[in-house]
């Protein structure tokens, strides 16, 4: 089974038309009918729900899926040694691609000087119009500490950790059941991982159940979104969003296919139409999480990377590989100290870029989840932490744009380093 129908058009093109087709309708919505009761109702009773039920339902599945699939390619990795060389690489991976996207991100940044065309008046008014989601923001930024986080991976309850979804700790907890599942190889855990596969497999299952629907809440929530927000605060923010879209873009059609083609081997247009659906979905959804489904379908079935190497990559790229992400989050602290009139260093910029790249790495794989880490590092360098407002307003869009970094980074790295290891899998325990 192949992402392409069996008939009509295959499901990336489906996606693609379907893209489009919410943009548009949702621009031609808000220019003509703003404020208007018929749109309002669409919204309300029609593409907001469609679209928060596609979410959802792919949010079910991560918690299980990131359990098993992330087991199983523990298990399946087998030998200790693979498993630290497969670890090793996707480590180095993940901090040389961040490290280059934020530097990327800080370059342009300062080039453009997004922070300092903005009026004192206009930047005030945006601050306060979100100072209440700027203030619940700020409070979450608490549990954001490096510290913590690292005191987090360790969860005392693995139950409330996957309730609560912290997939770092129950990616901990994953790597700890794989590897001890892998060192023991008795006939108890023969059967525990075989139930582990019947998991992983139901869940794969109902993906490909779930993803047939994915045009259709694809157009729904891409309707929501434009018809919602238009162009005017586009405009109000025009030179910050094009140093973030300029920085992603250069990333992402720069940086990765100049790895794919001189690392990897491969074709990045090649590459491009594999992970085209992953990529649809991580901009509809602006979750690496809830991609995780398809993009683990992806990687098995599209980008012919050994099924151990995706499904460890992919699952731990979905949190702690967030390229996209840790560019945003740095561009934004320098626009920002830019518009508060405050002179970083090169030295203090340097310290953004590793705390981005640390910072990335602990950031949620859910909408909006770099915000309490930006203001964390806001905090840092006495930014004041109140003008995260003044992004609010195009935060969703942009979200978008670094979720598909994000995932496609996923896919990248998985190519990389699946590139040399052997495509028949061990036989599990």
């Amino acid at each position: 089974m192949t992402l392409a129908t069996k008939n009509g058009l295959p499901l990336h093109t489906r996606m693609l038309i379907a893209f489009v087709i919410g943009i548009t309708l949702g621009l031609i919505a808000n220019f003509f009918f703003s404020g208007s009761g018929i749109v309002e109702n669409i919204i309300g009773w029609v593409t907001e729900p469609v679209g928060k039920l596609f979410i959802n339902t792919l949010k079910m599945l991560v918690v299980p899926l990131v359990f098993s699939a992330l087991l199983l390619g523990v298990v399946e990795i087998g030998d200790p040694k693979s498993l630290g060389r497969i670890g090793g690489k996707t480590l180095i991976y993940i901090l040389v691609v961040t490290g280059i996207a934020v530097s990327i991100g800080l370059t342009l940044v300062n080039l453009i000087k997004p922070g300092v065309g903005i009026s004192k008046e206009l930047g005030m008014s945006l601050i306060s119009e979100g100072s209440v989601k700027a203030t619940e923001i700020a409070g979450k930024s608490e549990g954001a500490e490096l510290g913590q986080l690292l005191l987090n991976l360790i969860p005392s309850n693995p139950v409330a950790a996957a309730a609560n979804g912290d997939l770092l700790a129950l990616m901990v907890v994953a790597l700890l059941f794989g590897i001890a599942a892998a060192v023991i190889r008795s006939d108890a855990t023969r059967s525990f991982v075989h139930a582990t596969q019947g998991l992983y497999e139901i869940c794969m299952k109902l993906i490909a159940w779930v993803i047939e629907l994915a045009p259709y809440a694809v157009a729904c929530l891409l309707f929501t979104l434009t018809a919602k927000l238009g162009a005017d605060v586009l405009k109000q923010l025009f030179w910050f969003v094009l140093t973030v879209i300029a920085a992603l873009s250069i990333h992402m059609f720069v940086v990765f296919p100049i790895l794919l083609k001189f690392v990897g081997g491969v074709s990045p247009l090649w590459f491009f139409k594999q992970a085209e659906p992953a990529m649809l979905t991580a901009f509809s959804t602006s979750s690496s999480s809830a991609s995780l489904p398809t993009t683990l379908r992806v990687v098995e079935e599209s980008l012919n990377v050994p099924r151990r190497v995706g499904r460890f990559v992919c699952t731990l790229g979905a949190t702690a590989n967030m390229n996209g992400t840790a560019l945003f989050e740095g561009v934004t602290v320098l626009f920002l100290a830019q518009f508060f009139g405050v002179d970083l260093s090169m030295t203090q910029q340097i310290t953004v870029l590793f705390v981005c790249i640390l910072g990335g790495i602990g950031a949620a794989g859910v909408p909006g989840g770099s915000l309490p880490v930006i203001v964390m590092i806001l905090a840092m360098f006495q930014i004041p932490p109140e003008g995260i407002g003044l992004i609010l307003g195009v935060d969703r869009l942009l979200d978008m744009c670094r979720t598909t970094v994000n995932v496609t980074g996923d896919l990248v790295g998985s190519v990389l380093i699946g590139k040399n290891e052997p495509q028949e899998a061990a036989e599990p325990v």
